[in-house]
């Protein structure tokens, strides 16, 4: 069964990105067909796995949402074997206006991808960090979500407010979405403060926290640069093994 998973919080550098980047290419890696979705307009997840800004301009999602291109006709292959991209420009960032008389506008990506119907096993969207217009209609679109959350003072900050959004989305939208999980980031042991975020989280959350955490990791933050995931750029570093753990968690978990 395809399953489509919104990676989503509408706070800024919480790993977001880094994880629909790196969650997608080990996937791949277990030979998992697996389409990456770029649904931010800073085009972060695009870039993160090799596509260039000549290609993202050529194909991207914009094009199917609001010139009627089928999904997929504008899906690009990545370096990756198993892995395909759906790029992002800025182009995005004015749909909310252009979509603001449409009717049903929160189910567009939704339609978009049914029409791919079972060409892959897993669909990851990356969201923009915000609870806009491409955000909802990912969530509508997905079946599951993992929230990534920072190991940091503010961590928990605007969780409440993302938890309700997708309580109010599962009542009215989008009876079948789950939450996958959510996912402890940039954690450092040594750390009292990020610690104690993960002991607060665990015990608020329960079973709902993933057990793998990643970490803060020069590696991981090396690699989009490169226009790799991490386990292409160093396999062996502590956020690649973290990734290939968390893989396997999403691959063995039914909530997702």
């Amino acid at each position: 069964m395809r399953k489509i998973i919104s990676i989503a919080n509408q706070k800024g550098g919480v790993g977001k990105t880094t994880t629909a980047i790196n969650l997608s290419a080990t996937l791949a890696t277990a030979e998992k067909k697996t389409l990456l979705i770029d649904c931010d307009a800073q085009g972060n997840a695009s870039s993160g796995v090799g596509i260039n800004r000549q290609q993202s301009q050529e194909k991207n999602l914009y094009h199917a949402m609001i010139h009627k291109v089928p999904l997929k006709e504008v899906i690009l292959p990545t370096c990756i074997p198993y892995l395909d991209a759906i790029a992002s420009t800025q182009d995005l960032v004015g749909i909310e206006v252009e979509f603001i008389n449409l009717q049903e506008r929160e189910k567009q990506l939704k339609w978009l991808i049914k029409e791919l119907e079972l060409e892959y096993d897993y669909i990851i969207l990356d969201c923009p960090p915000s609870l806009g217009f491409l955000t909802l209609n990912a969530l509508v679109a997905s079946s599951s979500v993992i929230i990534p959350l920072q190991c940091e003072y503010f961590a928990m900050e605007g969780l409440g407010q993302l938890m309700s959004t997708l309580k109010l989305v599962k009542t009215r939208l989008n009876p079948f979405l789950s939450l996958g999980g959510i996912l402890l980031t940039m954690f450092d042991s040594r750390n009292l403060l990020s610690r104690r975020v993960s002991e607060d989280v665990r015990s608020h959350f329960g079973d709902k926290v993933f057990n793998t955490v990643i970490p803060r990791n020069v590696r991981l933050s090396e690699s989009p640069s490169h226009g790799l995931p991490i386990i292409f750029y160093d396999i062996k570093s502590r956020g690649a093994v973290s990734y290939m753990e968390l893989a396997q968690e999403v691959l063995n978990n039914e909530r997702i």
